[in-house]
């Protein structure tokens, strides 16, 4: 099972914040570090300074670190043209060393839309369909040659197609909870799929939803990760996982219930479930960046008895 750390700098972030944890993260072992693409804090947070843009921040951290994975949950496909993701993209593949991942999802977030004069268009999944094979194609497209692309929502004609990632194939992630669309989705894109806070028998269900797509789709299902995204709060004793669960304004029960919290045995007991619905990868949501400690818990603690 490989831990990856996803933070959520919306809330309340600097770059350096979030370059002293992605530090953190490759220093301890963890396989990634991702972050959320917003624009807008949710909740009863300030959020300050304000939001930094995912894809800059990722071009730093790409220059900073030498050897996590880096990427998104998810960029929405509402805030940048498909031509120009996939340059932005390919480009910090290249500064990483070939180390990048896109998380690409449809976009939800209307107040943020509202808020930076983005427009929030009826029709996202489209899009977002739209977005894939145009992203795709273009990484795709061999030296050389143009691609063209004539869609409800996009046109592209004799496109150079540049640049090109260092990876062969960046991997994709799609992801969600929808019954039938997601899922015929991520078997045609998908080189992952996650599945954001949910329980494990929602999850389960889920995964089955995508396999039988994949099937559907003469792709064997076993080619796509399955992954899950979930809230993080794990303490030495029940003292420590209070306090933690207090700083970020939640319930320790409630974290219980819907993330992995408790202590480090529970937690990998709760891993545990995950792995048997077939989920080899968790993405654990730290939302206090400033607490170290909590990192160097799981590292020590849950991550050693996963390996």
């Amino acid at each position: 099972m490989d831990l990856r750390i996803f933070t959520e700098p919306q809330q309340g972030a600097t770059y350096d914040t979030l370059l002293t944890v992605a530090k953190a993260t490759e220093d301890l072992g963890f396989d990634a570090f991702f972050r959320s693409d917003h624009y807008l804090k949710m909740g009863s947070v300030d959020g300050l300074p304000g939001p930094t843009d995912a894809w800059i921040t990722l071009a730093g951290l790409a220059r900073e670190t030498s050897r996590i994975r880096l990427g998104t949950l998810m960029t929405a496909a509402t805030f940048r043209l498909p031509g120009v993701l996939a340059i932005q993209v390919a480009q910090v593949d290249q500064m990483s060393g070939g180390r990048i991942e896109l998380g690409l999802g449809a976009g939800w977030f209307e107040e943020e839309h509202k808020a930076y004069g983005i427009p929030f268009p009826k029709e996202k999944f489209g899009r977002l369909e739209e977005q894939l094979e145009i992203v795709t194609g273009l990484w795709a497209t061999g030296p050389g040659k143009t691609f063209d692309f004539h869609g409800t929502y996009y046109d592209l004609t004799g496109s150079p197609a540049l640049p090109k990632p260092v990876q062969s194939r960046i991997p994709v992630l799609i992801g969600g909870h929808g019954a039938v669309r997601t899922p015929r989705l991520a078997a045609r894109y998908a080189d992952e799929f996650n599945m954001p806070f949910a329980s494990v028998e929602d999850s389960e269900r889920q995964f089955g939803r995508v396999r039988a797509a994949a099937k559907e789709a003469g792709r064997d299902a076993d080619d796509i990760v399955f992954s899950n995204a979930l809230v993080v709060c794990v303490g030495r004793d029940d003292e420590e996982v209070a306090r933690r669960a207090a700083a970020i304004g939640r319930e320790v029960d409630e974290l219980k219930a819907n993330g992995l919290a408790g202590s480090p045995a529970e937690v990998v007991d709760k891993i545990g479930r995950y792995a048997e619905t077939g989920s080899r990868r968790i993405y654990l949501q730290m939302l206090d960046l400033h607490d170290l400690d909590h990192l160097e818990l799981i590292s020590a603690q849950v991550q050693s008895q996963l390996s």
